[in-house]
């Protein structure tokens, strides 16, 4: 089967199929990067003057403590994960994975289950990262991204969807 094939068709073998897996899931990070720091700027503020997405764009924040920064960095990311997990399951059904078997309620339920567990993880240890050691909103926010990669991939290729 020809590489070109491979990469964009519905048939891909196993190394294609995680490549796509992980441009989807770039696509997926960056949707929720990107929201997470919008929220983290403008609705729950838990941004810092040192955060990478303050300094690059100079924005004005709010100052708030570690204690209310933990709780609001939390809250953004719950608003991002809903936001961005929607993307990767459409991106996934698309392009990444042979839905189909479940029913679209019960597969969505399961994708947003299996994330949900990930992102629980992920949040929590981002919390204790900024209640416990003060660490930049930016540092501890990359916890989610290592606790999705670690359980997603397995999880939804061998229980959501036909492979």
């Amino acid at each position: 089967m020809n590489i070109i094939h491979q990469f964009v068709g519905s048939d891909a073998g196993n190394l294609f199929q995680f490549i796509r897996y992980g441009i989807s899931g770039c696509i997926a990070a960056s949707t929720h990067i990107l929201v997470f720091h919008l929220v983290a700027w403008k609705m729950f503020f838990a941004l810092q003057a040192d955060d990478w997405f303050v300094r690059l764009l100079d924005l004005p924040i709010q100052d708030v403590d570690d204690t209310t920064r933990s709780r609001n960095s939390m809250k953004g990311n719950g608003v991002a994960f809903v936001i961005s997990n929607l993307v990767a399951y459409f991106i996934n059904i698309h392009w990444v994975f042979v839905p189909g078997r479940y029913h679209w309620i019960v597969e969505i339920g399961l994708f947003y289950l299996v994330s949900g567990v990930a992102i629980v993880i992920g949040t929590a240890l981002m919390g204790f990262l900024i209640r416990r050691f003060g660490m930049l909103t930016t540092y501890a926010f990359g916890s989610n991204i290592f606790a999705a990669v670690m359980i997603n991939y397995v999880m939804r290729k061998f229980f959501i969807f036909n492979g």
